[in-house]
C-alpha cells in the first residue's frame, strides 16, 4: 500500500490561484494564503558569503574559458553541441 504524505500542499500553484480567486471574490474564509514556497534545509544552511563567492567565479569562468580557447578549439567544441542537438528526438 502506498504511503501518502501528510503534509498539505500549500506550495501548489493551482491551490493558491483557487484561493486567491475565492478571496477576490469575497467567497474565501480567513485562511492564509501563501504565496512563497518554503526553502529547503539545504537553502537555509547555506553561508550567504560563500554563495557570493562562487556566483563571481561562475560569472568569470565563462568568458575566461572562451577567451582562452583557439578557435579550432572553438569549432570542434560547436561541432559537438550541434550534433548532440540534432540527436535528441524531438517532443
Amino acid at each position: 500500500m502506498l504511503k501518502r504524505s501528510s503534509k498539505k500542499r500549500e506550495h501548489d500553484f493551482s491551490v493558491i490561484a483557487h484561493r486567491v480567486v475565492q478571496q477576490a471574490a469575497g467567497q474565501a474564509d480567513d485562511a492564509e494564503v501563501t504565496l512563497e514556497q518554503p526553502q529547503s534545509k539545504e537553502a537555509q544552511e547555506k553561508n550567504p558569503n560563500a554563495v557570493a563567492l562562487g556566483r563571481l567565479g561562475g560569472k568569470k569562468g565563462g568568458k575566461a574559458r572562451a577567451e582562452k580557447l583557439t578557435p579550432e578549439q572553438r569549432r570542434e567544441i560547436a561541432k559537438r553541441a550541434a550534433k548532440a542537438r540534432w540527436k535528441r528526438p524531438t517532443a
